[in-house]
């Protein structure tokens, strides 16, 4: 089994930044691929960036290249989502999620955290 707690959501202005956080734990935590998933109000939960165990492949959807980056530190078993540029659209609850490949799909997803807020006003 494995657990995940995301923290670091707040409330910020268009164009700052903002730091996610997960933390896994779970003896098989480390050996899984991380992903990041947002779902805003009246829609599906949205892919928004993936890496794989080892942390040396990454995947974003395309509205966030080049403003967000996943990373992962496994000695702390925990994946960070770096979030740059914000936007109004990027309003959601972000989610991690572990699984063992690195998937797109949330229901290819075996475990997910909690959720935090991420509100971006314009």
């Amino acid at each position: 089994q494995v657990q995940l707690v995301e923290s670091g959501g707040g409330l910020v202005q268009a164009g700052g930044s903002l730091r996610l956080s997960c933390a896994a734990s779970g003896r098989t935590a480390i050996s899984l691929a991380m992903g990041w998933f947002r779902e805003a109000p009246g829609n599906d939960r949205e892919f928004v960036a993936v890496i794989s165990w080892g942390g040396g492949r990454m995947n974003y959807v395309d509205s966030v290249k080049g403003r967000f980056t996943i990373s992962r530190d496994n000695a702390k078993n925990t994946v960070y989502l770096q979030m740059n540029s914000l936007k109004a659209e990027d309003t959601a609850v972000y989610y991690c999620a572990a699984g063992p490949d690195m998937y797109y799909l949330s229901s290819d997803y075996d475990y997910w955290g909690q959720g935090t807020q991420v509100t971006v006003s314009s």
